[in-house]
């Protein structure tokens, strides 16, 4: 995989993790398909991801660590990460590896899917 996609894909993380909204999005072609994970079903176009995630943040506080990126043999990019999501008082709600794909139209991510491995959900501890 070149490092440009791997580069493209750490700060798509950051920006998240950052609440950096605007930069997420510009990362993003403007028709994106992208998962709604926290309700499920998918989301169509910036505006609707910008909607999703302004709401989510909100009622939880969603936090990922980059595990591994690697091209796939069709061209898509996995991110193996780790999540951690927490209520607004800092209690864990969930914990849970998962594999997100990526496919881009030129520079720009044009759809993402999840492929849940293992979750371990319902914890109850403070920590990360």
């Amino acid at each position: 995989m070149t490092t440009e996609r791997a580069d493209r894909v750490r700060a798509l993380y950051q920006s998240f993790n950052d609440r950096d909204l605007d930069a997420v999005l510009a990362a993003m072609a403007p028709s994106v398909e992208w998962p709604n994970g926290w309700r499920g079903g998918r989301l169509t176009g910036r505006d609707e991801v910008r909607a999703y995630w302004q709401r989510q943040w909100e009622e939880i506080r969603p936090m990922t660590v980059v595990r591994h990126i690697a091209e796939r043999p069709d061209g898509t990019v996995e991110a193996r990460v780790r999540l951690v999501v927490r209520d607004p008082a800092g209690t864990v709600l969930e914990r849970s590896e998962t594999t997100h794909v990526y496919e881009f139209a030129g520079p720009l991510v044009q759809r993402m899917r999840v492929e849940p491995q293992d979750a371990v959900a319902g914890e109850a501890s403070t920590s990360a």
